[in-house]
């Protein structure tokens, strides 16, 4: 496969942009090699600048659940740039989003739009303190909320500690009321009560989607809901990346356990920047203007973007049907990957849930950040790479979510699993 002119672009980026990306992972620092260049998406499909194509699992990491350029999403887009891209007011399109997304997720009576996810779960915990009146939080090893100082955190020896900041030009003083707990592990979130009477959330994504794809277990939520009831403190459920890519009405829908509040993005942008987060009336009043919470954003609930998610959770509303047949293809994708592993002589980890996907180099099923970490890392290296020259196109990270779109075919999906026993036969 020819990528040189993907090779001399990344080199030129280079020059001018701090690892010649703008998002750390896009580098392929994991995996080797070089990354491709994009030139432009087709439906299930991406194109580079050497005109190599690719069937994409990636989609954009996430908002893009009917693949590239729909038809119906780039014609609201069309629509509303002729109106203009930018008015630093209210418009209709902003109300007709929040009534939309309010009326699926049933835990929320408001919402309030910001321009990206890590902008709403920073707002969202601002929140969760001015309602409490408390400082700490607690999250979970391996979930990622953004790059917010207070969540940049690491754990140390896989014991819950206070939290040290895991980035430079994070304070140590930015980091000590975040505490961190094991995901799936309620003795490890009960020992952060213990260490602290001053918790007011607890932050976790419900579908962990940035440790590869792992959920939650049903009993773990519901005991987390049970902590956070007897203490006084607020849960959140971080769907930047779940929310109507899982199900179409939350996480909630399908766990049985309901959060305070929610966080959201990606698809309900529909391919634009966009965040959001919303929770029940009495929570949201404490938010500026209502209350004394302040939060703000020039492009918040930018016309563009609201244009383009109101379409796409339309279009989802409409065919929710949808969600049953990615599940099928994605369940479908893995099973192949997973006899090809076998034939090959090592084991591969699965996990589905609605259009994402998740699957690792692991010889035991895995539940949290500390078993992610067990997975053979160059063997996920070698298979990237192999599957990059048979053109597919898998996250550059075994920390990362595969997605499944609308438009991925059934035939592109058989075509993957043949391509993926060649590799595997090869690693």
């Amino acid at each position: 496969m020819n990528i040189s002119s993907s090779k001399a672009a990344f080199s030129e980026a280079q020059e001018l942009i701090p690892g010649g990306v703008n998002s750390p992972v896009r580098a392929f620092s994991s995996v080797g090699g070089t990354p491709i260049f994009v030139e432009k998406g087709e439906g299930g499909y991406l194109v580079d600048i050497d005109g190599n194509r690719y069937i994409d699992y990636v989609q954009s990491w996430g908002p893009l659940i009917f693949g590239h350029t729909d038809e119906a999403i780039e014609n609201a887009v069309i629509a509303a740039v002729k109106k203009g891209l930018s008015f630093g007011a209210p418009t209709l399109a902003e109300t007709e989003l929040a009534k939309l997304v309010v009326g699926l997720i049933d835990s929320i009576d408001k919402i309030r739009f910001v321009s990206s996810g890590t902008e709403a779960v920073m707002s969202a915990i601002r929140l969760a303190r001015g309602y409490t009146g408390r400082d700490d939080i607690i999250k979970f090893e391996g979930n990622y909320h953004g790059h917010s100082d207070s969540l940049l955190v690491q754990a140390g020896s896989g014991m819950i500690t206070f939290g040290a900041p895991s980035s430079p030009g994070v304070p140590a003083d930015f980091t000590k009321h975040t505490l961190l707990a094991k995901y799936n592990d309620i003795e490890s979130v009960k020992k952060c009560f213990k260490d602290s009477d001053d918790i007011a959330c607890i932050i976790i994504e419900p579908i962990a989607g940035n440790m590869g794809l792992v959920p939650a277990d049903k009993d773990f939520l519901a005991e987390l809901r049970k902590l956070c009831d007897e203490n006084g403190t607020l849960l959140i459920f971080d769907e930047v990346m779940s929310g109507f890519r899982a199900t179409l009405r939350g996480a909630e829908s399908i766990v049985g356990t309901k959060p305070d509040i929610i966080t959201m993005g990606k698809v309900i942008g529909g391919g634009m920047p966009v965040g959001a987060f919303g929770a029940r009336q009495e929570i949201m009043a404490q938010l500026s203007p209502e209350g004394p919470v302040y939060q703000a954003g020039t492009l918040s609930g930018n016309p563009v973007a609201m244009a383009a998610g109101l379409a796409a959770i339309t279009k989802l509303k409409d065919k929710s049907i949808l969600y049953g047949i990615l599940e099928k293809r994605a369940l479908r994708l893995l099973e192949g990957m997973k006899k090809a592993a076998e034939k090959n002589g090592f084991s591969l980890q699965t996990n589905v849930r609605g259009s994402m996907f998740g699957f690792f180099f692991n010889d035991k099923p895995v539940k949290n950040f500390e078993h992610a970490c067990n997975s053979d890392a160059e063997r996920f290296a070698a298979f990237h790479r192999g599957m990059l020259e048979e053109g597919c196109y898998f996250a550059c990270s075994l920390y990362e979510t595969g997605f499944i779109s609308t438009a991925t075919t059934d035939e592109m999906i058989e075509k993957t699993v043949t391509a993926a026993e060649k590799v595997m036969a090869n690693i």
